[in-house]
C-alpha cells in the first residue's frame, strides 16, 4: 500500500483555527485522483489532516473539563464549536462524497481489493455521506454547547461535610464508613446538594431531547433511536438484540444482585437496606485504602503493570506523572485527582497527531478509583497498540469493542493488586478487593440495561412530559435496580439518571458497556481457563486490528462470541457465581 514519504500537515499548524485548515482541505477536495494508488495516497493524506484536528479539538476539551470554572478554558472550546465544527463539519461531508465516489470508481471498498483493506472504512464513509444534512450542524452546535452548560453545572457541585468543602466524588470514602450515621450523613448532604440543580438540569435534558429529534427527521428517520444505529455504525446489532439484553439481565442478573443485598442486609445486621448501605463492608471493616492521592496511585499502577505484562507497563510509562492541565497544551498526559471546577467521571482521549493518550479521571482515593485507573489505562493501551495505523479511522474501533480493551484490564490485572509497592499489602483487603471487583463487573449490567432501555423510551417517545419521564425511570427502577428503600428522597430517587452523564453527552450511548463487559468477562475466564498468557496474546492481537475490520471479527480476533443474549448471560453468572464461591466474603 503507499505510504507518504512526508506529513501532508505542517507541524507548525494551529488545528484550533479555520483559517488555517481551510487550505489544507480546500486543496484535498481539488486533488486530481486518477488511480487507484493516488486514492490511498489521498486517503492517508486526508487521514494526517483528520488526525490534526481531532487533536485540536482534543486539547480544548481535555482542558474545558479539566478547569470548568476557568472562563479562558471554557471559552476557548465554546468558540471553536461555534466557529470552527460546524465548518468542519461541512468540508468533511464534502470529502466524505469525493471519498465514497472515488471509492467506488476504483473498488477499493470491495472484499478482493488488499484482502478487503478498506471495506469498513468505505461502509462508514457512505452512511456519512448518507446522514449529513447542512441544516443539523446549527443543531449539533447547540448540542453541545447544552452538553458542556450540564458538564459545568455538575463542575460546580460541592458539599461542606467532615470540617472541609468536598467534590461530590470526594464524598464516595465516606459512603463506606463503618459508622451508619456518618455514610447516612453523607449520602444526605449530596443528595440535597443534587436536589439544588434537578430542574436546571431537567431543562437541559428536555431541549436536548427536541433538539435530536429534530436532528434525525431532518436526516429522514422516524426517530433518534433509528439514526442513531447507523450514525454509530451499529451494523452488526438492532433494538431488538439490546431488548434481548435487557430480558437476559432482567432473567439471570437481577436475581443474582438481589441476592447479593439479602446477604448485605442480613450481614450487616439491618431491617431494612437503605442507598448508604450500599458500599460499606458487610463485616464492618474499614473501607479500602488502595493509594493515597494521584501520584500515589500512578506508582502503584506502574508498578501493576511492570508485573502483569512488560509491554503494557512500558506503554503506561509514557503517560508520565500525574499533573494538572491549565491550558490545552498539556504538560501531563494524566489529570487525576478529583478538585471543585473539574468536570464529573473519567475518559481516555487519544491524541491522534502525537499518538499520546490522556486520562481524566477524579480520584478520591477509594478501590472504585482504582478500577476506573486500570479501565482508562485499557484505553490508552489499546489506542497505543493501533497508533501507528497509517488511517486515522482505523485507529479508533468501534466502542463495543473499545470497552473490552478497558474492562478487560479490570479483571486480568487482579492477580496483580497484590505487592509492597502495588495497591494492597495485607491479603483480606486483597480479597476484598477481588471480590468488588467480579461482583461489580456482573451487577454493573442491570444499570446499563437501565439506562439502555430508558434511552429507547426517552427517544420513542420525545414529546414526554418531565412526570412521565419519572415515572418510566421508577417502573425500569422496579425492573432492574436495587432492593435498597429510597423513602423520603422520592424526587432524587425519581432524577437518579441525572448522574449519567451519557444522557447529555453522548446520547443512546451506554449497551456498548454491556456487551464490552461481557466480552471482558468472556476473556477473564479464558484466562483462568487456558492460561493467562493466551489471554494477553488474545487482547494484544484484537487490540492492534483498531477498527480496521467489523465488529464480529473484533471479538473474533480475541476469541469471543459476539453474542449478548440470554444463553450468554446466563452462562456467565453462573460462572461469576462458582468464581465468588472461592473467595471470603
Amino acid at each position: 500500500m503507499p505510504t507518504s514519504t512526508a506529513s501532508f500537515v505542517p507541524d507548525s499548524i494551529d488545528a484550533t483555527q479555520w483559517s488555517e485548515l481551510q487550505p489544507l482541505f480546500r486543496s484535498l477536495l481539488d486533488r486530481d485522483v486518477t488511480s487507484a494508488g493516488d486514492l490511498e495516497r489521498w486517503l492517508e493524506d486526508r487521514s494526517d489532516l483528520d488526525a490534526t484536528c481531532s487533536e485540536g479539538a482534543a486539547g480544548l476539551y481535555i482542558a474545558m473539563t479539566c478547569n470548568t470554572d476557568k472562563p479562558e478554558c471554557a471559552d476557548a472550546y465554546t468558540k471553536y464549536v461555534e466557529n470552527v465544527q460546524p465548518e468542519l463539519t461541512r468540508i468533511s461531508f464534502e470529502l466524505n462524497k469525493k471519498q465514497a465516489e472515488l471509492s467506488e470508481q476504483f473498488g477499493i471498498g470491495d472484499a478482493g481489493f488488499r484482502n478487503g483493506r478498506y471495506v469498513v472504512l468505505t461502509r462508514d464513509i457512505k452512511a456519512e455521506v448518507d446522514l449529513f444534512r447542512d441544516e443539523n450542524v446549527p443543531i449539533q452546535t447547540e448540542l453541545d454547547k447544552l452538553g458542556q452548560e450540564y458538564q459545568a453545572i455538575v463542575g460546580r457541585m460541592s458539599v461542606e461535610f467532615d470540617g472541609k468543602e468536598r467534590t461530590i466524588p470526594q464524598m464516595a470514602v465516606y459512603y463506606e464508613s463503618t459508622d451508619r450515621a456518618v455514610r447516612e450523613q453523607a449520602w444526605r448532604e449530596v443528595a440535597q446538594r443534587r436536589a439544588q440543580d434537578v430542574e436546571p438540569i431537567n431543562t437541559i435534558f428536555d431541549k436536548q431531547i427536541k433538539l435530536r429529534d429534530s436532528f434525525s427527521r431532518n436526516a429522514g428517520f422516524k426517530d433518534y433511536i433509528d439514526y442513531t444505529f447507523v450514525a454509530k455504525h451499529r451494523f452488526d446489532y438492532t433494538p431488538d438484540h439490546c431488548k434481548a439484553f435487557h430480558d437476559a439481565c432482567e432473567k439471570h442478573v437481577v436475581p443474582f444482585m438481589r441476592d447479593l443485598e439479602k446477604e448485605r442486609k442480613q450481614l450487616l445486621g439491618i431491617d431494612t437496606l437503605r442507598p448508604w448501605d450500599l458500599a460499606v463492608d458487610v463485616k464492618g471493616r474499614a473501607p479500602l485504602k488502595p493509594f493515597t492521592d494521584g501520584a500515589d496511585l500512578v506508582a502503584k499502577t506502574r508498578a501493576v503493570f511492570d508485573a502483569f505484562s512488560p509491554d503494557l507497563g512500558a506503554m503506561f510509562r509514557e503517560l508520565g506523572d500525574n499533573g494538572v492541565v491549565s491550558s490545552r497544551h498539556l504538560e501531563s498526559l494524566l489529570d487525576l485527582d478529583s478538585r471543585k471546577g473539574k468536570g464529573p467521571g473519567g475518559y481516555q482521549y487519544m491524541q491522534d497527531k502525537s499518538g499520546k493518550p490522556f486520562i481524566f479521571m477524579n480520584a478520591a482515593g477509594t478501590q472504585r478509583d482504582v478500577h476506573t485507573m486500570v479501565h482508562e489505562a485499557g484505553h490508552a493501551f489499546h489506542s497505543q497498540y493501533c497508533r501507528d495505523e497509517p488511517l486515522v479511522a482505523y485507529r479508533h474501533a468501534p466502542i463495543e469493542f473499545c470497552e473490552v480493551a478497558s474492562m478487560s484490564m479490570e479483571l486480568l490485572t487482579m492477580p496483580y493488586w497484590k505487592g509492597g509497592d502495588r495497591y494492597f499489602t495485607d491479603e483480606t483487603d486483597y480479597m476484598r478487593a477481588k471480590r468488588q471487583q467480579i461482583e461489580g463487573s456482573v451487577t454493573m449490567l442491570p444499570w446499563i440495561a437501565t439506562i439502555d432501555a430508558f434511552q429507547h423510551w426517552i427517544y420513542a417517545h420525545p414529546n414526554h412530559t418531565q412526570q412521565e419521564r419519572s415515572a418510566y425511570w421508577l417502573t425500569l427502577h422496579k425492573r432492574f435496580g436495587s432492593s435498597a428503600d429510597w423513602s423520603g428522597f422520592e424526587q432524587l430517587h425519581e432524577t437518579n439518571w441525572q448522574r449519567q452523564s451519557h444522557l447529555f453527552n453522548v446520547p443512546m450511548y451506554y449497551i456498548e458497556y454491556g456487551i464490552a463487559q461481557l466480552g471482558a468477562l468472556g476473556l477473564w475466564i479464558k484466562s483462568l481457563e487456558e492460561g493467562e498468557r493466551f489471554a494477553l496474546d488474545a487482547y494484544a492481537r484484537a487490540m492492534r486490528l483498531g477498527g480496521s475490520r467489523p465488529l464480529p471479527q473484533l471479538f473474533e480476533a480475541a476469541g469471543l462470541p459476539f453474542d449478548f443474549g440470554p444463553d450468554i448471560v446466563g452462562r456467565l453468572v453462573d460462572r461469576v457465581r462458582a468464581e465468588l464461591s472461592k473467595l471470603p466474603a
